[in-house]
């Protein structure tokens, strides 16, 4: 039998006691062991759930007890979270997660304490819930070298774009209701501005590129500015806007952003829809490949700390390798370096005078109108960098004729 330790008994904590106890003969089968949860630390308590029989609020019951081999650390945030898993390590037990804010943070530090310990610290629900991602990427595309990763990761964003483009309500009303659907969370800061996409592509970028990539250099945008004005232009344009967190190798580092983008209806991510996520890989010799399925969810996600649970046991007594060079730092670019073509949403004064300044500053402006925005109109402001389109805008605003830059959104390539 192989015991292990659940800290945090919220949504993945509960689907991670209930895959174990409904996949029991599953978990047998591929590592010839019962597996048994024998502690839950939480400090709430849990009337008429079986779980109270388990139930503990002091975490030194689970470090100090010898029957205990690993540790399913799915609290969320960074302390105790830290400390926890730490101590796990040093005193020789294993540790999976789905805590992409800890991994993407102190991922290094703990990879290192765990090799030193001659155990294993796993996070593949980390990053695109129940979707193979981290494995695929450091096993089975180990031949490759990896030149760009990028995709829709994270769910509640993507829910909240396809209902405003499919049934044109504002972002204020969608995302309320999915907080009561439970996609968004009580403060869906985290996934609305875009930091947790932000930190998954930091967690993919150090696998694939060989040091770690800082999730705090990465230049992040959310969906929180995006308007029933902009899913129609987009819809004009013959394009749909979604969140994408990108990577891509250079010759110094990397490029990496996570802002709204807009794709073309033919592009394979403009129609990953609702709750799900969708990752590209670019491999020099593999070429495109493509990951797709639900990104978040209880048994989703607790498949996935299950599945590093099954790896840990297969590979007792050693270290499971993890590909990320957590001694090597890779530089983040910085992104007013990098090209861009945008869509810019502009409300004017004089519709002729505000075209012919579009004009004049941007050569290869193509324009798009709205017929009910009457004192708007977009333009496509032609490839340039970063730098030269935030240049040219200000001059537009500078020519007296643009009253608002109502909003600037990225397209792809």
């Amino acid at each position: 039998m192989k015991n292990i330790a659940i800290l945090g008994f919220g949504t993945v904590g509960s689907g991670v006691y209930e895959v174990v106890k409904e996949n029991s003969d599953v978990l047998k089968d591929k590592t010839g062991y019962d597996i048994c949860v024998k502690r839950v630390l939480d400090l709430r308590k849990f009337p008429g759930h079986e779980v109270e029989r388990i139930l503990t609020d002091n975490f030194d019951e689970i470090l100090s007890d010898p029957d205990i081999d690993g540790v399913a650390e799915v609290m969320g945030g960074i302390e105790p979270a830290f400390t926890f898993s730490r101590k796990a390590l040093e005193k020789g037990k294993s540790v999976v997660t789905s805590n992409k804010a800890l991994v993407a943070k102190h991922g290094p530090e703990l990879l290192k304490t765990a090799k030193e310990n001659n155990v294993s610290y796993l996070f593949e629900a980390s990053v695109g819930g129940a979707i193979p991602i981290l494995r695929p990427l450091a096993v089975c595309l180990t031949a490759d070298r990896i030149e760009e990763i990028y995709g829709i990761l994270n769910g509640t964003t993507n829910y909240i774009l396809s209902k405003m483009a499919s049934e044109g309500e504002a972002f204020e009303d969608v995302l309320k209701t999915a907080q009561k659907l439970g996609y968004a969370e009580a403060d869906p800061t985290a996934d609305v501005e875009g930091h947790d996409a932000c930190r998954k592509i930091a967690i993919l970028s150090s696998i694939a590129f060989g040091g770690t990539v800082n999730f705090e250099e990465i230049y992040t945008e959310g969906i929180s500015k995006i308007t029933s004005a902009d899913i129609d232009y987009a819809k004009e344009a013959g394009l749909v806007i979604k969140l994408i967190a990108s990577s891509k190798k250079t010759e110094s580092g990397v490029k990496a952003i996570v802002s709204p983008c807009l794709l073309r209806l033919e592009h394979p991510l403009a129609s990953v829809n609702d709750a799900y996520n969708a990752i590209f890989v670019k491999g020099n010799m593999s070429g495109n490949t493509m990951y797709y399925g639900s990104g978040a969810g209880k048994l989703p996600t607790a498949s996935a700390v299950m599945a590093d649970v099954v790896d840990v046991i297969l590979h007792e007594g050693s270290t499971v390798a993890v590909h990320w060079e957590y001694n090597k730092t890779v530089c983040v670019e910085n992104i007013m370096d990098c090209p861009v073509n945008a869509i810019v949403r502009a409300a004017f004064s004089d519709r002729d005078k505000a075209r012919g300044a579009v004009k004049d500053i941007f050569d290869e402006a193509e324009f798009i109108s709205v017929d009910k925005y009457r004192d708007e109109f977009a333009f496509i402001s032609g490839e340039q960098t970063e730098k030269g389109l935030l240049d040219k805008i200000e001059r537009l605003k500078m020519a007296g004729c643009i009253s608002e830059i109502r909003n600037v959104i990225r397209m792809e390539g």
